[in-house]
């Protein structure tokens, strides 16, 4: 039981570093695709955002901006990366 629920919140942790790093990814992909994006991308992008965001934004509003460079997705990776670390 308790590797079940090892496994299961490393699944979860593992899921959440790749649509933060997807996020980071269709924020560049996007803009460039032109005027009119495929609608696909789009649905990824509103996908991914709306999962990364309620972990993205707390962290935003604390951190500091360094020009245009958004950093909270990189320390968002490193929380989580340092929380699977301690818990399991």
């Amino acid at each position: 039981m308790a590797e079940l629920i090892t496994w299961l919140f490393n699944t979860v942790l593992n899921l959440l570093i790749f649509a933060i790093v997807a996020r980071a990814i269709l924020s560049f992909v996007v803009p460039m695709a032109g005027a009119r994006p495929h609608p696909f991308l789009l649905n990824i992008n509103a996908l991914a955002n709306q999962i990364t965001e309620p972990i993205l934004g707390p962290i935003r509003r604390v951190l500091p901006t360094i020009g245009v460079l958004d950093l909270s997705p990189m320390v968002a990776i490193v929380i989580l990366v340092i929380i699977r670390e301690v818990l399991t």
